[in-house]
């Protein structure tokens, strides 16, 4: 609006001088005015005409008339409001200051003792405002006025009006809903219905940019930094600025937790931690290592099973002691090779130390070499190795685990513990062999999940009580079902037979019930036996990732899509590295009609596993469900070339041509799926979603009926999946529903 100052002081005229423009943001545009009343300067800020007419004038203004009701000493009071001529407006006092933005701009940091008064300010303000139901929702250096050494925070309102309406409704330019770097990660997910803590969340980032420099999560788009605030473990301040006070760091730590739950519980206790040398209810700090996968020398190229399974055994004992935060397996070992820095590990995975070994073996004889370094430095904290039999892999194990206890005392004040290490098998040949089964399907291919179980099933032949190899065994026949490589009603009974083994093993073994509570869910549709088998596997340990992440598949078939959220979530913090995990949380978008998010999670998921083919697969259904047929049609393409005709992709691609009217080669594809049937597992469910493609009700219902006899697994999800909402109306379908047990 070029003449917009000149517009402004006609309109206003009445009540205020406007004498000139301050600035712009991407909401507003801020002038400098006199309240010729009162004879006090104010700025007004006109709202950018798209923005208004999308949250609408009224709601817009009932949202601000609302914060004006506020009044506290660190809150920036609205004086007036209204809309004239086509321009929505609001006033508040002029503060002859400069933002924290300005000043952190001017000085990269704050002194600590600075940023900490700031921040308790923020705080003060937030409680008082959290106390009366309003949630800012957009705490950024950019809201927070510094002026003669007192902070106030701006803006309460605006972001609550823009943030009461859907993402996909805001399509101006320049206009978002919050801010990336500061956004909790519910309110990246989408989460609407925000409560203070998101705001503690958000102060926590500010904390943590007056201490550092920069925000905890930075990027050069807004993807990026949302999937970093994902992916990444909780920074440490600490860590790169050493003077932070440890119950300054601890606060900043707390604050930025992933889950609400985990944050303070109102800003006055966020407050109070930074006042005092003990955080508030906040707990101890762990000391963080991450083990790296073993270097395997010599011998033949597929031991390298060998040390990636030392390394996970490590992993899996330092995680059983308290006091020490080990990061997680995918995580870590993502930084496999020779040439390793231990500083820019130390910054990716928040963590102030680093184990890396080496393993040779000749024939019964293992070498086993160790180091762990400091990732603040790079110095080496303590190294040894270990010349054995191959039978004493596990006292190697231990005495490694124990070592690394030891030196991280010395070294990073950990409290002593006892040992926590509980052995599975007391047969080297059950454990080796195991190994070897954990390793040959680590890709998920058909291929090597039957080479993986025939590991499995020599393990357990060699150790006929070894409870894990038995919990592994029936996960890999329920990949094989999930990957649809193998007929439910042959892989989810071998399974059952597996999980069920491994419990009598072990009844306190969390994988073991883990497996059963998938048998429960995806074969049985045993929904309450599913639910009470996932949450006790999660009662013996809260961050088994495969109880998380398949509790939120199963919460997701209830319908219970915020729960399914958290847990997803959840999972995504145990595990950040997980495809798998990191896929689940698009599942969650994509149920929850939430589209374009889908498309950006499974986007994102698949840079950064590009070689999981079946990405091809997920992210074909969010364009599907988003409208993007054409998108869709090309995606699908190119994952049945990379999966080398998966029955799945195949299905889909059918739909999408159906779709864009292309019926010939919809008709093609159809061909060659029923070919495929002849002399391979293909489900039903496929070919109901190709015939849906092709506008054919009657078919897509009768293969859904035939899905049910043959207890497909993706029927759990039939009645919260967009793809089937055209025949939800269908008594034949609610017939199917109801057999299931979903209605």
């Amino acid at each position: 609006m070029p003449n917009l100052l000149e517009e402004l002081r006609s309109l206003l005229s009445a009540r205020y001088r406007v004498e000139r423009e301050l600035g712009r943001g991407g909401m507003a545009t801020v002038f400098l005015a006199e309240d010729v009343r009162y004879a006090r300067p104010v700025a007004i800020k006109v709202i950018r005409p798209e923005l208004a007419f999308t949250v609408g004038v009224e709601r817009f203004l009932r949202e601000i008339r609302f914060a004006a009701r506020l009044t506290h000493p660190h809150i920036l009071p609205v004086f007036d409001s209204g809309e004239t001529g086509g321009i929505t407006y609001y006033v508040m006092p002029f503060v002859r200051g400069e933002s924290l933005r300005v000043r952190l701009g001017r000085v990269g940091r704050l002194d600590v003792d600075a940023a900490v008064s700031i921040a308790r300010a923020v705080a003060s303000a937030l409680g008082y405002a959290h106390a009366q139901h309003v949630i800012h929702r957009d705490i950024k250096p950019e809201n927070v006025l510094l002026a003669d050494g007192h902070a106030y925070v701006s803006d309460f309102g605006v972001a609550r009006a823009i943030g009461e309406i859907s993402p996909e409704s805001i399509t101006a330019p320049g206009i978002a809903v919050g801010t990336p770097a500061y956004m909790s990660p519910e309110q990246a997910s989408g989460e609407r219905h925000l409560d203070g803590r998101s705001d503690i969340y958000s102060l926590g980032c500010v904390l943590y940019e007056m201490l550092v420099g920069e925000p905890p999560y930075t990027g050069p788009t807004t993807h990026a930094i949302v999937a970093r605030c994902f992916a990444e473990p909780t920074p440490s301040a600490k860590a790169r600025r050493p003077d932070v006070p440890p119950h300054v760091d601890a606060t900043v730590s707390r604050a930025l937790a992933k889950f609400p739950t985990e944050r303070f519980r109102s800003a006055e206790e966020f407050a109070a931690s930074l006042a005092s040398p003990t955080p508030v209810s906040a707990p101890a700090p762990a000391r963080s290592v991450a083990v790296l996968p073993f270097e395997s020398l010599g011998g033949e190229r597929g031991e390298q099973y060998l040390g990636d399974g030392i390394a996970e055994e490590i992993i899996s004992h330092l995680a059983k002691l308290k006091g020490i935060r080990v990061a997680a397996r995918t995580s870590s070992f993502a930084h496999r090779g020779p040439d390793i820095d231990a500083r820019e590990i130390g910054m990716t995975l928040g963590v102030e130390a680093v184990l890396s070994g080496r393993v040779r073996r000749a024939g019964n004889q293992l070498r086993v070499s160790v180091e762990l370094t400091g990732t603040a430095d790079g110095l080496l904290l303590w190294a040894e190795h270990y010349d054995r039999e191959m039978r004493d892999v596990f006292a190697i194990q231990d005495d490694i685990a124990q070592a690394v206890v030891t030196t991280l005392e010395g070294h990073l004040a950990v409290e002593r513990h006892e040992r926590a290490v509980r052995r599975y098998t007391e047969s080297v040949d059950a454990f080796e062999l195991y190994l070897r089964g954990r390793y040959a399907g680590r890709t998920r291919r058909h291929a090597a999940l039957l080479e993986g179980i025939a590991f499995f099933e020599r393990s357990i032949a060699a150790d006929p009580n070894y409870a894990l190899a038995y919990a592994s065994l029936a996960d890999s026949y329920t990949l094989l079902a999930w990957y649809r490589f193998m007929p439910p009603r042959e892989a989810f009974p071998r399974a059952n037979v597996a999980a069920v083994r491994a419990l009598e093993c072990d009844e306190l073994l969390p994988q073991a019930h883990a497996s059963a509570g998938v048998v429960r869910f995806y074969y049985d549709w045993d929904w309450s036996g599913a639910e009470r088998a996932l949450l006790r596997a999660l009662d013996l340990k809260g961050d088994e990732p495969t109880a998380l992440h398949v509790y939120g598949e199963y919460l997701i078939a209830r319908g219970r899509l915020p729960e399914a959220r958290e847990h997803a979530q959840r999972a995504l913090a145990a595990e950040p590295g997980s495809v798998n995990i990191n896929a689940g949380l698009g599942w969650i978008h994509y149920f929850m009609r939430d589209y374009e998010l889908a498309v950006d999670r499974f986007s994102r998921t698949r840079d950064l596993e590009p070689n999981y083919v079946f990405l091809n697969l997920f992210l074909g259904q969010a364009y599907l469900a988003a409208g993007h047929v054409g998108q869709a049609v090309e995606t699908l393409r190119g994952g049945v070339e990379s999966s080398g005709g998966h029955p799945g992709m195949l299905a889909y691609l059918g739909h999408a041509l159906g779709r864009k009217g292309l019926e010939d080669d919809a008709r093609r594809v159809l061909a060659v799926l029923r070919e495929r049937a002849a002399t391979a597992y293909v489900p039903a469910d496929y070919f109901a979603v190709l015939h849906l493609g092709l506008g054919e009700r009657d078919e897509a219902l009768a293969w859904l009926e035939r899905a049910r006899r043959e207890r497909a697994l993706h029927l759990v999800f039939l009645d919260v999946d967009p793809m089937f909402d055209g025949l939800r109306g269908d008594p034949r379908f609610q017939d199917i529903l109801r057999s299931i047990g979903l209605t």
